[in-house]
C-alpha cells in the first residue's frame, strides 16, 4: 500500500506526477480541497472504490466506487467527511485492477 502526497495546483496550472495505483490499495490525505485523479491506460474498465468507514445512526455507509472506462480517467473529491479513516486519517483507496493504472492527488487553490 502506498502514502500519496497531495500536489498543490497553482494559479498558474500542473504538470502533476502521478503513480502507479498500488495493487494492494492506496491511502491519500483528505481535505475540502483535495481530488483523486485516476487515469486508465488499459483496454478495459477498472472500479476505484474508496471505503467509507462512517455510519448514519447503526447503519454503515456503502463505499464510494467510481467506474473508470478503458482509456479514461475520473476525479474524485476526497472530502474528510466521507473518507477519513480515524486510524489513519487519510483515505482507503482500492482498485478492481491496477494494470496501467495512474493516480495523483491534486490541491486545489
Amino acid at each position: 500500500m502506498a502514502i500519496l502526497s497531495a500536489q498543490k495546483l497553482p494559479l498558474g496550472g500542473l504538470q502533476p506526477t502521478y503513480a502507479s495505483a498500488a495493487g494492494g490499495g492506496d491511502q491519500a490525505p483528505v481535505g475540502e480541497k483535495l481530488v483523486l485523479h485516476v487515469r486508465n491506460g488499459d483496454t478495459t474498465s477498472k472500479t476505484v472504490t474508496l471505503a467509507t468507514p462512517g455510519t448514519v445512526g447503526d447503519l454503515a455507509v456503502a463505499d464510494a466506487q467510481q467506474v473508470i472506462p478503458a482509456s479514461g480517467s475520473a476525479f474524485i473529491p476526497l472530502k474528510a467527511a466521507a473518507f477519513r479513516d480515524p486510524l489513519t486519517g487519510r483515505a482507503a483507496i482500492t482498485y478492481s485492477a491496477v494494470t496501467a493504472v495512474t493516480v495523483a492527488v491534486l490541491q486545489l487553490p
